[in-house]
């Protein structure tokens, strides 16, 4: 559908470990500054889209997530509506907000996304990530990540899934082989993509990690699941994210000086497809770019769902940023880099901002919207006039469970 809706306001945590801030405190914090950067109070908001994947399996808390966190702030009365959707949980809930101020439901709606992951049971974190896949089928899926091609299986590999890491871990680590075996894509490469981000993050005063790793510092670390080392896995975070949606009208009411419209966003869940059908990355980023009626060439910056290394570097293939299989050479090239032809995870992605997963989809928005004003500070990329995001979550039949593309112009 065609959009009618503008960014008139961002705000986000640092992400980070925060053992000692709850929820509530989390969310406060990104809403307001969302509302302060948009002008505005809380009485203005006519609905509210609150995102959070695994508060009941962390915290407890469960049913009223968005209503417990702005009523503790003194939101209440609107519609609160809860939002879950694995890691592409926030990137939802601000594609709801975008059809319901569309469609002229609502003038000025809150998308809020919010993350407790931090736990001093890691057993219970781990445990939090394994209920993005089926449940029922948790145990052959980790054991299908570690089958060779002859289908001969390497239980010793898959020890500790679910367990010690994030069975997602698990997941990119597979796609990393079967990618390094069918393109010839080097771990050198994969790397490249940490030592990229982590280059970006060190610009961020928001994100969790900020010292500069090179590709040999990479290679070094703690290995997670072959070829994966620690820095070629997002780490675990808490954190909120918020931006304030509002229609074209409101947004010439008020006045808005430097208006970021959501042209764009295009959300669809994983299906049963033939190899040859294009995946739902691929799917999102058409209807996304069509509906927004630009094209690759146009975009200037990208925030794309680098869970893991790998993951950059397959989006980057789905994208058609580059020719399917050759991903590996952008890094290489540098033109991924700030400074290269097109800047990917200005912020430092989900491998050095932080992955708390219910947040991470607006986290994406927030460092969009400030490229597109200028105002990233040393992480800005000039002349963007158009921007994306891609950001998705959950694994079913070793694909995304839900998927969603948003474009943002200037």
């Amino acid at each position: 559908m065609k959009m009618n809706a503008v960014v008139a306001g961002v705000g986000m945590t640092r992400f980070g470990k925060h053992l000692d801030i709850g929820l509530k405190s989390l969310g406060t914090e990104a809403v307001k500054a969302a509302l302060e950067d948009a002008g505005m109070d809380a009485a203005d908001l006519d609905a509210a889209y609150v995102g959070n994947a695994v508060a009941g399996l962390i915290t407890g808390q469960e049913c009223i997530r968005g209503q417990v966190i702005l009523r503790s702030m003194g939101i209440g009365r609107i519609p609160v509506v809860n939002v879950e959707n694995a890691c592409g949980t926030a990137s939802t809930a601000l594609n709801m907000a975008c059809m319901t101020v569309s469609t002229g439901c609502y003038d000025v709606v809150l998308a809020l996304g919010v993350e407790k992951l931090q736990h001093p049971d890691k057993a219970k974190m781990f445990a939090a990530f394994g209920s993005g896949a089926d449940v029922e089928e948790l145990e052959a899926t980790v054991a299908g990540f570690y089958k060779d091609q002859a289908g001969k299986e390497d239980a010793a590999s898959s020890a500790g899934a679910g367990k010690k890491r994030s069975v997602f871990m698990d997941f990119y680590a597979s796609i990393a082989r079967a990618h390094m075996r069918e393109y010839g894509t080097t771990v050198e490469q994969i790397a490249g993509v940490s030592a990229k981000n982590s280059l970006h993050g060190s610009f961020n005063p928001r994100a969790q990690f900020r010292e500069v790793m090179t590709v040999e510092e990479v290679l070094a670390a703690p290995m997670v699941a072959e070829p994966l080392t620690r820095p070629m896995c997002s780490p675990i975070a808490d954190g909120a994210a918020a931006v304030i949606i509002v229609s074209e009208r409101k947004a010439r009411e008020l006045g808005l000086e430097r208006p970021v419209k959501v042209a764009s966003s295009a959300l669809h869940s994983g299906w049963d497809h033939g190899p040859d059908e294009p995946d739902t990355v691929s799917l999102c980023a058409g209807e996304a770019f069509e509906e927004a009626g630009v094209g690759p060439e146009d975009i200037g910056v990208i925030e794309l769902h680098d869970a893991s290394a790998i993951g950059e570097l397959v989006a980057y293939d789905s994208l058609g940023i580059c020719p399917k299989g050759e991903s590996g050479k952008l890094i290489e090239e540098g033109a991924t880099k700030l400074g290269g032809r097109l800047p990917i995870n200005t912020s430092g992605g989900l491998l050095r901002k932080g992955h708390p997963i219910g947040a991470t989809g607006i986290a994406q928005i927030v460092e969009l919207t400030e490229q597109l004003q200028g105002r990233a500070g040393k992480r800005q990329v000039e002349g963007v006039v158009a921007a994306l995001a891609e950001n998705g979550g959950g694994v079913l039949n070793n694909e995304a469970a839900c998927m969603c593309v948003t474009i943002l112009t200037r």
